[in-house]
């Protein structure tokens, strides 16, 4: 680091960033019946705005971190950061579902640009064994947009329409560049590998092609439909040829050679089937109360805000529970705690009582 800076300072800097990417996962849910009535559209194009955004989001972050090895994280992470804000605009702007789904892939695109450098932030503020208090109020910050999201996105919708779910992040953006501008460190950039361009191409196709064949399942109602199968099939056959390209080349893209490591595998596994569970939940959940139960936006806020509570208690303390009891035994507990949470979840059916149907998400 080219100067002293305080890291909590910093810290909450990034945080602020990493709050608006994750708000803006949970806030959109909520307004996916006023979006098919304002836009008039349908359900699965509406429903391309969330999968567009999670898509542009989670595959350029296999080179985004990358990124900042090159050009420092300070650099990249405020890049991201005025990508993301200036596609809040865009989105609050378009007039119709296609210009807000390209909208959303290039603010999941900043966010893709901003992450990697949080947590690469963290290694560069805080030594070893101060980590695990920086890790909770990472994961802290979390819990509060997934609780957050629902509240401030139904108050929004109902008072002054969907755009407003984007405009917000306007001033939130404009805080966060002026924060980080003051408080992140300049990391001298270090010698970054040369990209992995192959694995990089055949790895986005692939995952982009098998997104859009699990979408279309919605739109035809079958899964031998062609337009399900072509797409599933080509994707997961340029998923296998990254994977024996991986294996070949000494420094690919992602490297499938930590797989042999059983840690490792055990992680990644529960850490999908666990994220796939909350982020099921937050597109259905809103869903339900709204267009089963026929509730208010600002209700629906309001049922769907414990989902994180449990999230915001306990991850502030579970960095320091980690670095004291170890990362394995509470991994295990969180993933026992979180299936069991989910079972009963499928019970709920359209005439379950509201402290029921709530009750089973904030046990999570």
């Amino acid at each position: 680091m080219t100067r002293q800076v305080n890291p909590w300072a910093a810290l909450s800097a990034l945080c602020v960033g990493f709050f608006m990417i994750l708000l803006d996962t949970t806030i959109v849910s909520i307004a996916i019946p006023s979006m098919v009535r304002g836009l008039h559209t349908d359900l699965n194009s509406v429903v391309w705005v969330l999968s567009v955004y999670l898509l542009t989001y989670a595959v350029p972050m296999l080179f985004t971190s990358r990124l900042g090895d090159r050009f420092g994280p300070k650099r990249v992470f405020l890049a991201g950061l005025i990508v993301f804000t200036g596609a809040s605009l865009w989105c609050g702007l378009s007039g119709n579902v296609e210009m807000l789904i390209a909208a959303r892939a290039v603010q999941g695109l900043g966010a893709a640009l901003m992450t990697p450098q949080t947590l690469a932030f963290i290694t560069h503020l805080f030594p070893p064994a101060k980590r695990g208090p920086a890790m909770g109020m990472w994961g802290g910050v979390a819990g509060l947009a997934t609780i957050a999201g629902p509240l401030l996105g139904g108050v929004l919708v109902d008072h002054f329409g969907w755009e407003w779910i984007f405009y917000v992040n306007v001033p939130i953006g404009v805080i966060a560049v002026i924060a980080a501008l003051r408080t992140l460190p300049s990391v001298k950039p270090s010698k970054a590998e040369a990209l992995d361009v192959r694995g990089l191409v055949l790895m986005s196709a692939g995952l982009a092609l098998i997104t859009y064949g699990l979408a279309e399942i919605g739109t035809t109602g079958s899964f031998t439909s062609v337009k399900v199968l072509v797409p599933l099939v080509v994707g997961l056959a340029l998923v296998a040829l990254f994977a024996v390209h991986a294996l070949r080349v000494p420094r690919p893209l992602l490297d499938l050679r930590l797989f042999r490591r059983p840690t490792f595998s055990a992680a990644s596994i529960a850490m999908f089937f666990l994220a796939a569970a909350l982020f099921g939940g937050m597109i259905l959940l809103p869903l339900y109360w709204q267009q089963i139960r026929f509730e208010s936006v600002v209700k629906t806020g309001l049922l769907t805000a414990p989902m994180g509570l449990g999230m915001a208690l306990v991850m502030p303390f579970a960095g320091r529970l980690a670095d004291r009891l170890g990362g394995g035994p509470l991994a295990l507990a969180g993933v026992i705690v979180t299936t069991l949470a989910t079972i009963p979840f499928g019970l709920i059916g359209a005439h379950t009582s509201i402290p029921a149907a709530r009750g089973v998400r904030a046990k999570r």
